[in-house]
């Protein structure tokens, strides 16, 4: 096989990384590569696969076209080159039954406990392919065998859909206690991982193999909203709904929606403790959440408050109580016309989706004015969105203006707004015309034409 790295040096690079990096990705690439690019005479023989290769000559045979000669490849693999096994992964779900059937037979050989974490992440990649279940239930065959030390590093792997298969497999042979799945709820960045785990300590403590002392303290302090509001959920079973209080104005809809059912099931009154809360609206400490979980369960006669908010130094109070009136419907729009110079760029955003209903109602050029290029960005997509949302010929004029903006994702914006504009939004208007001409460049022939006809104007 001496020659074949001049010959498709791009197989042999991939080898390297391959087995440099052990990542499932690279066996799979190398696989495609080979089967897909290489020259066919640079391949190995059948017969050439029969005998002793070296690493490279192997893999090229594993990944051959011609599946004879990955079939007899496989024979050589475990006494070679132990090191290709991931190569016996990719042909386990192999379209030739030959292949896939030798493949299948050099993994039960292979697949102890230590090789099984190795190649869990390749297996489970490959597990997606129509024939990969099979790799896929000896996998889970063999780590069910395996102890706890031996799982943890895929306990802990970067890659989720790893982790979701060992945490699965933990729980489902008991492996990991309350309190420790507890704290891979709270830590965890996959909500497919959080939401099993949690799930799963919270089942424990009621089946008596924990107390909730074990898995609350976690739960509630998990980062996630999704971890939270379960912690938050369980304090009624637990009998402490007197302690879900504390979460009525956490920074999540869904953990206040939890806290809300908790506290009403403790015989309590949110909407109470809420008014409580938004009763002093220039108190540095009042927490956003309260504002807005006031609107969430409040009436359109709390208004006033969220109002006397507007004004609180924190822009994320601010942002919540404009949000707030929006929800109880209590949105005036002269004073979210104020709000949409406000400094905080989530204050601007609230107030403009407050102002869209009435956007054909405000002023176009004080509007204009807010879209100048040395307006606060906020200030300037705010102004875009309720100038485009009248329609017509303002929604035309606006866009083809900020075509050359300086502002790269505006200038994305005004091209789609172009292109999506419809010449029945301004039929017979002069100026129609005139802003087709200057965004021109945006469309075919055959469109311009279709969208001036549209417009009523000579193609």
């Amino acid at each position: 096989m001496s020659g074949n790295e001049s010959v498709w040096e791009g197989g042999a690079a991939a080898l390297r990384d391959a087995l440099g990096t052990g990542a499932p990705d690279a066996w799979a690439d190398l696989d495609l590569n080979v089967r897909g690019w290489a020259p066919y005479r640079a391949l190995p023989t059948r017969a050439q696969a029969a005998g002793p290769l070296d690493a490279y000559g192997l893999a090229l045979a594993l990944c051959h076209r011609d599946g004879r000669v990955r079939e007899v490849a496989l024979g050589r693999l475990l006494p070679d080159h132990p090191e290709l096994l991931p190569l016996a992964v990719v042909r386990a779900a192999d379209w030739a039954d030959p292949v896939r059937d030798r493949a299948r037979d050099v993994l039960r050989t292979a697949l102890d406990p230590v090789t099984a974490a190795a190649l869990a992440p390749l297996i489970l990649l490959v597990g997606r392919r129509e024939r990969g279940a099979y790799a896929v239930g000896l996998l889970t065959e063999v780590l069910r065998r395996t102890p706890l030390d031996g799982l943890a590093p895929l306990l802990r792997h970067r890659r989720p859909a790893v982790r979701r298969f060992a945490h699965r497999l933990a729980v489902e042979e008991g492996l990991l206690s309350p309190a420790e799945l507890a704290r891979t709820a709270a830590r965890d960045t996959d909500v497919v991982v959080l939401d099993l785990c949690a799930q799963a300590a919270l089942a424990a403590v009621r089946e008596g193999r924990g107390t909730y002392d074990d898995v609350l303290p976690s739960l509630l302090g998990a980062r996630h909203p999704s971890a939270r509001s379960t912690g938050v959920t369980a304090l009624r079973a637990a009998g402490r709904m007197e302690a879900a209080e504390a979460f009525l104005s956490d920074r999540s809809g869904l953990v206040r929606a939890c806290a809300r059912y908790v506290v009403r099931q403790g015989g309590g009154d949110p909407r109470t403790v809420y008014l409580g809360l938004c009763a002093r609206p220039g108190d540095p400490a009042l927490p956003p959440g309260a504002v807005i979980g006031l609107a969430e369960c409040g009436e359109r006669a709390d208004a006033g408050l969220l109002v006397a908010s507007l004004a609180h130094p924190s822009r994320r109070v601010r942002a919540r109580a404009v949000a707030g009136l929006r929800l109880l419907d209590a949105a005036d729009t002269e004073r979210m016309r104020a709000l949409l110079d406000d400094p905080a760029p989530g204050v601007v955003r609230e107030a403009a989706a407050a102002l869209l209903p009435s956007a054909s109602g405000l002023p176009e050029e004080w509007l204009t004015e807010r879209l100048a290029t040395g307006q606060p960005r906020a200030v300037r997509v705010a102004a875009f969105r309720l100038l485009t949302a009248r329609g017509g010929v303002v929604r035309l004029r606006t866009a083809v203006g900020l075509l050359h903006d300086p502002d790269p994702k505006l200038r994305h914006w005004a091209a789609q707004t172009v292109q999506r504009w419809r010449g029945f939004e301004a039929r017979g208007h002069p100026e129609v015309g005139e802003l087709l001409d200057r965004s021109a460049h945006l469309f075919s022939s055959y469109v311009l034409k279709r969208r001036k006809w549209e417009a009523g104007l000579p193609a």
